[in-house]
């Protein structure tokens, strides 16, 4: 695998070869194709679920031989969550191949999402610029559903092109913050945009005729998902124009486990082992809790006057009823 560039602090940027970019609903499991430029982040978000593509990336390219065994000794031991973070993947030659085998009719009406699996618009896209190159193959074709997911405020460069696509389909960008208090934000995510930066760009993309919205994902339990929190987060986003405002609960993956936990024995230590027993198997917490902090997002929509989003032309996913969890638990978890 070549390597295109390489950060003092030691982050790797790799060539990724493709031959597809689209992921269809029956490879994911979700209602909408994918197409995501990077694999791996490195905005660093400690509760990031999407670190299982990396590792899925990382298992075919050394069962094909493409990654050396001295270079997979990286990606493995009780530190190996970091590759995600310090190497990324690039697939420099995805907007070409978008342009050769998308075929408006085969979508079926469904969405096209980019970024699911990682941010298309983290510091890499400065340089290689793949994420404007994709939105401007999209912009080639007319009555797509699109939608983009960033913690970025580069997306606002994009603008241009993000207008043209709008006259031609139905685009939607979400941008993803937890919280609007910064330092809280700092220690769930290393490297992020501060939340100042990312409704700074917000209110540019509403203000240029983009939709746009924010996505609140994860909420976290005893962290983020307080009533005061949430409206501090609603007001925000609201006065920054936002057109709704989802959001989705933590899904504690084995993947997430080993990266999050550890920063909530730091930094919340005791929240630690009510989260041990919070979830079941599959990484998902109790149900009651959904419907509770679900009943709580609503109250404070209507309150502050925020839609949820959940209409036809958002172009992304929704919160399909699994916005949060219980009021026994919140009493539970709660700081």
């Amino acid at each position: 695998m070549q390597v295109l560039d390489e950060r003092r602090r030691g982050t790797r940027f790799v060539e990724l070869p493709i031959a597809s970019v689209l992921n269809s609903p029956t490879q994911t499991g979700m209602s909408f194709w994918s197409v995501n430029p990077y694999v791996g982040c490195e905005f660093g978000c400690s509760y990031c679920y999407a670190r299982y593509a990396h590792q899925y990336v990382v298992e075919r390219a050394r069962d094909r031989g493409a990654l050396p065994a001295a270079e997979f000794a990286d990606y493995r031991g009780p530190h190996g969550w970091e590759a995600f973070e310090r190497r990324i993947f690039v697939k420099s030659g995805a907007p070409e191949v978008l342009a050769l085998t998308l075929r408006p009719a085969r979508l079926g009406g469904h969405a096209i999402v980019v970024g699911t699996a990682t941010d298309p618009y983290q510091p890499a896209e400065r340089r290689f610029r793949i994420t404007r190159r994709l939105l401007e193959r999209l912009a080639q074709f007319h009555g797509l559903r699109v939608g983009l997911i960033t913690k970025s405020p580069l997306v606002a460069r994009d603008i241009d092109v993000l207008r043209r696509l709008g006259e031609r389909s139905e685009v939607s960008v979400h941008v993803s913050l937890i919280a609007v208090d910064a330092l809280l934000v700092r220690k769930l995510e290393v490297r992020s945009p501060v939340p100042a930066a990312r409704l700074k760009a917000l209110e540019q993309l509403v203000r240029a005729g983009v939709r746009a919205g924010v996505m609140v994902a994860p909420v976290l339990p005893g962290i983020t998902d307080g009533t005061e929190q949430l409206a501090a987060l609603l007001r925000a986003a609201k006065d920054a124009g936002a057109l709704w405002v989802r959001a989705d609960p933590l899904r504690l993956y084995a993947n997430v486990k080993r990266r999050f936990l550890p920063v909530v024995a730091e930094e919340f230590p005791a929240l630690l082992p009510k989260y041990e027993r919070a979830f079941d198997v599959r990484g998902i917490v109790r149900p009651e809790y959904a419907a509770a902090l679900k009943r709580r997002l609503a109250r404070l929509r209507r309150e502050i006057g925020v839609p949820s989003g959940e209409e036809r032309g958002t172009g992304g996913p929704g919160d399909g009823g699994t916005e949060g969890w219980c009021d026994a638990v919140q009493q539970e978890l709660a700081l």
